[in-house]
C-alpha cells in the first residue's frame, strides 16, 4: 500500500501510474479533505487501517514530498 502526501490528486495518479499501481494498492484522501499538508499521512493511514485496507503482514510504503526539493518516505511492515 501506498500513502503519499501530495499537493493534489494529479500528482498521486502520475505516480501511480508511473510505479504500475493497482487503485487497491493506494490510498489517497486528498478529495475528501484537501491538503492538511503535515497531516495528511496520518489521517489516510488511520483511514486505511480503519476500513481495512492494511492488514498486520503488509508492507506499507509513506511517502511526503514537500516544498523546494524536500522530500522523505519509509517502508512499514504492519
Amino acid at each position: 500500500m501506498l500513502i503519499p502526501q501530495l499537493a493534489n490528486l494529479r500528482i498521486a495518479q502520475f505516480i501511480q501510474k508511473k510505479f504500475g499501481l493497482s487503485d487497491d494498492q493506494v490510498y489517497n484522501n486528498i478529495q475528501k479533505y484537501g491538503n492538511t499538508t503535515a497531516a495528511s499521512i496520518p489521517i489516510a493511514l488511520t483511514e486505511a487501517w480503519e476500513k481495512g485496507k492494511i492488514k498486520e503482514g503488509d508492507t506499507v510504503v509513506l511517502a511526503a514530498f514537500g516544498s523546494g526539493f524536500t522530500w522523505g518516505s519509509c517502508i512499514v511492515k504492519w
